[in-house]
């Protein structure tokens, strides 16, 4: 039985995605507070791999995290895949339900209880079915849900996962209410020893690249050896390197896998034109398969 981290605590968006990938295999999820704790985890041998939110549709990256990759115990990317961010309104529906049992009465919801990111992704439905409603602050959607399970009667309601709806014996009042509903994170798996996974359609490698001082143009020769060779670049990002005011790496996701022929000679000439190359993984990658949920 493989110990598989994540970022908790249990019932988060994390916690769905990380059962979601690894549903039908008996496996042992571990909550972690912060994926620095993961990476120390798994540098130590406490757990075998660790699950990491990299990428949201709306936020964009999510940069801390992508530095924990960079400057945390050096651990492989293994995978990649995609679940839907999906927040729901939870409470205690016996207590919410209309006069005529059609329910529920938003009207009796007086505050909830979430994260800012979850509130501020469901402005359009809280603005249209709860313009009346406070809002309170709680460490995660998982922990709002507990403190409406333990204070009912007092007009409380969440925003959270169905997961964790399910954990504490509350009702959805109404399912995926976020504004965008193409809501989607992206999590990689890191560890040291790949794990044994079903076959991918598709293969991603992830490379730091640092550019040589005094080097004008060296972003564009880099750009070029992908480009000559017809390799598509998914990602690219510029991140503070730590060491020095200005000094930077560049953080690059490429379609394809180390095993083709063009990637290792496009690296190799890359690492000619005097840039350090650090890999982070090659890896399959899965996109979110309702089906497969």
């Amino acid at each position: 039985m493989k110990r598989i981290g994540f970022l908790g605590p249990v019932g988060t968006v994390s916690h769905e995605a990380t059962v979601y990938f690894f549903q039908g295999e008996d496996h042992e999820f571990i909550p972690f507070k912060l994926v620095a704790d993961i990476f120390a985890a798994a540098s130590e041998g406490r757990i075998d791999l660790g699950v990491i939110p990299i990428e949201n549709t709306i936020e964009g990256s999510v940069r801390l995290h992508v530095d924990s990759l960079v400057h945390e115990e050096s651990q492989p990317i293994q995978a990649e895949w995609t679940y839907p961010s999906v927040q729901n309104l939870i409470g205690h529906g016996s207590e919410l339900m209309g006069p005529d049992g059609s329910g529920p009465a938003y009207g009796q919801i007086r505050k909830i209880l979430s994260i800012d990111v979850a509130i501020a992704q469901c402005r359009q439905f809280l603005g249209e079915k709860l313009p009346q409603v406070e809002f309170e602050y709680v460490s995660s959607t998982a922990e709002g849900v507990r403190l409406v399970r333990d204070h009912p009667g007092e007009g409380l309601a969440a925003i959270g996962t169905s997961m964790a709806a399910s954990m504490y014996g509350l009702e959805r009042l109404a399912h995926n209410i976020t504004d965008h509903h193409n809501n989607y994170t992206r999590f990689v798996l890191v560890g040291k020893e790949a794990p044994s996974l079903r076959a991918a359609d598709a293969y991603k490698t992830t490379i730091l690249v640092t550019l040589p001082e005094d080097f004008p143009g060296a972003l564009h020769q880099v750009l070029s050896a992908f480009a000559w060779r017809r390799i598509n670049l998914s990602k690219i990002e510029s991140r503070p390197t730590k060491l020095r005011l200005g000094s930077y790496y560049f953080y690059i996701d490429i379609e394809g896998s180390l095993e083709s022929v063009l990637l290792p000679a496009a690296l190799e000439e890359i690492e000619a034109l005097g840039c350090q190359v650090r890999i982070l993984g090659s890896y399959p990658c899965y996109p979110y398969s309702a089906t497969h949920s």
